[in-house]
């Protein structure tokens, strides 16, 4: 398989439980690319540790999660076309939000700093992006996590709960690039435990509830 050339993920029996609790029973579901998901449940119902999984963080007690037939997980390896937000996002706090963005640019060497510019710029963080990190409000950190996710244009991007303390502006203005990104056959997946948060984007929505998975009806 070449990286950045796959249509499919299929996610496959998916079985996972830390002691005695299970979190994910059983999980089947497929996503592919130009398209958008949505997973929505209460907290703790097993979409950040379904995202873990997906993003190889976490290996499941049994099943599997294939990339266009590829498991990365049995090889001991991250997909490496695809970049996350998971949960709260963890920066340098005493460095600038541009400067942790460099940082983190400088592992793959892809992009230089015009394209960190405008993942900002996206999120309407680029006034900002010379304060340190421990300056930032919830909200800010939120828009570097999504702006770390999108910067280097990859063909795969999770986003869990991203929208959580950002302003109605910012919201729409990065809702209406995932959708430009949709078109360009980005394959997007994005959790929340609020379903009007992602009505206007996905194509399926997913329901997460007591270990088990199902899509649910798009009114």
């Amino acid at each position: 398989m070449i990286d950045g050339d796959f249509m499919k993920i299929n996610v496959n029996n998916i079985y996972k439980k830390f002691g005695d609790n299970v979190v994910l029973d059983n999980v089947n579901v497929s996503f592919e690319s130009g398209k958008i998901y949505g997973l929505v449940g209460r907290n703790g119902s097993g979409k950040s540790v379904f995202l873990k999984i997906l993003c190889g963080f976490y290996k499941p007690n049994s099943g599997n999660v294939l990339f266009d037939n590829y498991d990365y997980i049995d090889n001991n390896k991250y997909p490496t076309m695809l970049r996350a937000l998971v949960e709260k996002p963890q920066f340098f706090p005493e460095l600038s939000g541009f400067t942790n963005l460099k940082i983190l640019a400088e592992i793959q060497k892809k992009i230089g700093e015009d394209q960190i510019n405008y993942a900002l710029d996206i999120v309407n963080l680029k006034e900002e992006k010379n304060k340190k990190v421990y300056k930032y409000s919830l909200g800010m950190k939120q828009k570097l996590g999504i702006a770390q996710a999108i910067m280097e244009n990859p063909d795969i991007i999770v986003l869990d709960e991203p929208f959580n303390g950002i302003e109605r502006d910012s919201v729409n203005k990065i809702k209406n690039y995932l959708l430009k990104l949709k078109k360009e056959d980005k394959l997007i997946i994005i959790s929340t435990h609020i379903k009007e948060d992602i009505i206007d984007l996905a194509d399926s929505i997913y329901e997460f509830d007591s270990g088990k998975i199902n899509e649910v009806k798009i009114v």
